[in-house]
């Protein structure tokens, strides 16, 4: 059987008592760690909080490639596979869950809070976003921005649009990659001002608005801990404030909000005490 466990945003406290009890029935454990993160938490210190022997650390290359080994072990074992978030919010893992039934295997899912539902944190109403969008890292030879097209689409719809932002952990240079050297890059996590620079160097030849200087944008980070932060404000002033730590993300509000929504919102403004 497989357990399909969302761990939750904030720290090891985070697991739910169900998926707790599912770890100590496993024989075996793994730590998806490519889609998201628990920062300043290593495996050795979940698997310590957690009271379990070993957490096996599935990488982006086990968990594409299609995670054989762990599913054949969940044919005639109890595992454990333990999501950041919720375990079935990104495509990764919904496609692991298909593959495992196509297999024969027993799936259980164990929810858990995600960026998707917690995003609520800042004081935006959940009914009002629209499409979810992924901000990627631009290198020099590929710029995508079809992400600026998803929102101005939710924009002119009226509705505020979450901003989920790039991480590259165990990542290889493309001479590493085609040489099959075993060297990774240091972990890189996306900033709201590194995804805030993005959309306006894109705004520069659009000009609709999505990152206009006046533009109001919230910036999140370490959503779900203890040193969250959340500041909302223009986009001129946004792009210049330092948030600290990963991970972060952005929302593009709406052109109009709810005065709840605003109420909730000057709270964190750019510039206002605490």
């Amino acid at each position: 059987m497989l357990w399909m466990i969302g761990l939750g945003l904030g720290d090891a406290d985070d697991i739910t008592l169900k998926g707790q009890k599912a770890l100590k029935e496993s024989k075996y454990v793994y730590l998806e760690a490519y889609t998201s993160i628990l920062p300043g938490l290593s495996k050795e210190e979940l698997a310590a909080a957690y009271g379990v022997e070993n957490i096996i650390e599935a990488d982006r290359e086990l968990v594409e490639s299609g995670c054989e080994e762990m599913l054949e072990r969940a044919k005639d074992n109890v595992v454990s596979f333990l999501v950041v978030g919720d375990a079935l919010c990104a495509t990764t893992h919904c496609d692991l869950w298909l593959r495992a039934r196509k297999m024969g295997v027993q799936v259980k899912v164990v929810h858990n809070a995600s960026v998707m539902n917690a995003i609520a944190a800042c004081g935006l109403q959940l009914y009002r976003f629209g499409e979810t969008v992924s901000i990627p890292f631009w290198v020099d030879d590929w710029k995508p921005a079809s992400f600026y097209d998803k929102i101005l689409a939710n924009y002119k719809a009226g509705l505020h649009t979450l901003c989920l932002l790039d991480i590259k952990t165990k990542e290889q240079t493309i001479e590493n990659l085609m040489r099959g050297r075993k060297i990774y890059e240091p972990p890189r996590f996306m900033t709201v001002a590194q995804a805030l620079e993005q959309l306006r160097e894109i705004e520069k030849d659009r000009g609709e608005g999505i990152a206009a200087d006046a533009t109001e944008v919230v910036g999140v980070a370490r959503l779900g801990r203890d040193d969250q932060a959340v500041l909302f404000g223009p986009c001129s002033e946004v792009v210049e404030a330092d948030l600290g730590g990963p991970l972060h993300s952005l929302v593009i509000c709406a052109p109009e909000m709810h005065e709840l929504e605003r109420e909730f919102l000057e709270y964190h403004r750019v510039g206002k005490s605490p």
